[in-house]
């Protein structure tokens, strides 16, 4: 056994089943999942436990290409020339002042501290990256709408793509000015030009692709399309040395305006893309370096400190200049730190074209990005709560069984299906309503926003009773349907529970056999229903749960025989 080595397969199962549980811990610290799946990559990673072996890391990097290449063809996928042109009208001067003042506030604040030139200027170009798979997926995660969901995609996608601009042109600046270039100006610049142009070329004929085979393809088919589209543009991206990052957020624009299935090809996409997603976030995280976050010393925090700054700035600047909402103005540069993938391989880059100018640059952005992709879904989520573009149903813990009552379901489940008797029939069953009534008071219809979200959180059903002065029921309300109630806090004040209510014309008397719940619960989709007594006003006394009363005629049912 002392030449035991766990296969790949069995770290794959290991760093899964972490993910999973730091995504339980997630919902009930109302962290993003993202910061709880890089949070298990740094834990495991050969800055802490140092469990993962190197050589398994290396194997799933083409599976880390392929979640960062879906990312960015959903985030194409996005806008249709339609939307880019009306998020474009007032996002195009939001995202060239926070560019700008982001490479500004960069490169000057690093250069006052004692940074070269040089390297201030390079390190400038990089701040400008947003990185695109932790914001977007941080966006999907909370399911959010609204003014400033749509401008973080906008300026993520420009970020992105003015960084591998700014890079390129500043390097071969600094090239020129140390007169190192191996090359004329025009031979660097037409070479530039060639990639992102080969880039985007490729991105158009995938797009294509895409839109042409799912256009007779049956769907069941479509996922090896998008898969086999996918892997091939990756490797000849890696072949010909272009960016990757822009083909595939090409890709997606082209299926956006040459396509009538887009939605439904994104949603055969997210069969994958959530697995691939945990999957990035965990590797990715054991990619930080906790060590490298003390080494980037005084350069690094200057880093971290003036790209916080130019981001917000910017931002705020433009959007107050433009006269955009509050909201706007506030928040949108809180969702833009963020910070990965794209600086990571350009700071490589550089470190390939010239070691001793780049190996100090990639030591920052390694530290730096400990702490910004740490920080960067702390600020989205607080974001997108603050601006009220989060349903209702994502911002708040809930879960539907206990521990205790999924493994009595599990139970009951495996004992009804080894005995084939049906239940009881109504009327015939010994167990009442009233020996199945789990008390609850209900909500009231005055409650504020802020008790019925108290109230969700510390619950396991999916439907509350609403109940008026008399503490007679006058609808429900129901967990599902929240999705479609933002979470404002501007607005918390005013909502009440009454405003949430559905109307519920089902309910059960405590006299009333356990069986007769059985049947409304046949054609109901409730997780209960409320139990009144039969005189009026009809006082709520309490619930029955479909799973006490599936649980009670089996026991019942075994019983009899």
């Amino acid at each position: 056994m002392s030449d035991f080595h766990l296969h790949i397969t069995g770290t794959l199962g290991v760093l899964l089943g972490f993910c999973l549980a730091a995504g339980v811990f997630a919902d009930l610290l109302h962290l993003p999942k993202v910061t709880a799946y890089l949070l298990v990559g740094l834990l495991v990673g050969p800055s802490v436990l140092d469990w993962m072996p190197g050589e398994h890391l290396e194997i799933l990097e083409p599976l880390l290409l392929l979640a960062m290449a879906i990312v960015l063809f959903n985030l194409g996928c996005e806008f249709p020339f339609k939307k880019f042109r009306r998020i474009g009208k007032r996002c195009l001067v939001l995202s060239a002042a926070e560019i700008a003042t982001t490479f500004t506030f960069v490169t000057a604040g690093l250069w006052a501290f004692g940074c070269s030139p040089s390297m201030s200027l390079l390190l400038g170009c990089l701040a400008v990256a947003t990185a695109p798979a932790t914001t977007i997926l941080v966006l999907k995660e909370f399911r959010s709408e609204g003014p400033v969901t749509e401008s973080t995609g906008f300026l993520v996608a420009m970020n992105n793509f003015a960084c591998i601009l700014m890079f390129e042109f500043g390097f071969l600046a600094i090239q020129l000015f140390q007169g190192k270039a191996e090359t004329s100006l025009t031979d660097q610049v037409v070479n530039v030009v060639a990639h992102l142009a080969g880039s985007a070329v490729l991105g158009v004929v995938g797009g294509l692709i895409i839109s042409y085979g799912c256009g007779f393809l049956n769907t069941k088919r479509w996922l090896v399309l998008l898969v086999a589209t996918a892997t091939f543009l990756l490797g000849l991206n890696e072949s010909l040395e272009i960016p990757y990052m822009l083909t595939f957020f090409v890709m997606g624009v082209t299926v956006a305006n040459t396509s009538d299935y887009k939605s439904k090809i994104t949603d055969e996409l997210d069969h994958i893309s959530g697995l691939l997603a945990v999957l990035f976030f965990a590797v990715h995280g054991t990619g930080l370096d906790i060590q490298q976050f003390i080494a980037a010393g005084v350069l690094g925090l200057v880093y971290i400190v003036f790209r916080i700054a130019g981001k917000w700035v910017g931002v705020y600047v433009a959007a107050k200049t433009t006269k955009q909402p509050l909201e706007v103005r506030h928040w949108l540069g809180a969702c833009l730190l963020a910070q990965a993938g794209a600086a990571i391989a350009l700071s490589a880059i550089a470190v390939q074209r010239n070691p001793e100018l780049g190996k100090p640059i990639q030591d920052i952005i390694l530290g730096s990005v400990v702490v910004f992709e740490i920080i960067g879904p702390l600020f989205i989520r607080k974001s997108l709560l603050e601006t009220g573009e989060v349903p209702l149903a994502q911002a708040i813990h809930h879960t539907t069984h206990s521990p205790i009552d999924q493994i009595r379901s599990l139970i009951d489940r495996f004992r009804s299906n080894v005995d084939d008797d049906e239940m009881p029939a109504s009327g015939s069953s010994r167990v009442k309503v009233s020996d199945l009534i789990r008390k609850t008071p209900g909500i009231p219809q005055s409650a504020n926003f802020d008790d019925v979200v108290d109230h969700i959180e510390h619950s396991h059903d999916n439907t509350y009773p609403v109940v008026d002065d008399k503490l007679s029921v006058v609808g429900v309300i129901r967990y599902p349907l929240l999705s479609d109630v933002m979470f404002d806090h501007s607005a918390s004040t005013l909502v009440r529970a009454e405003d949430l209510v559905s109307v519920n014309d089902v309910v059960l008397h405590p006299d009333e056999p356990a069986s007769r719940a059985f049947e409304l619960f046949q054609n109901e989709t409730d997780d209960c229903i409320p139990v009144v007594t039969r005189t009026e006003p009809n006082e709520l006394l309490g619930v029955v749960r479909r799973s006490d009363v599936v649980h009670a005629l089996i026991t019942q049912r075994r019983k009899n025989k």
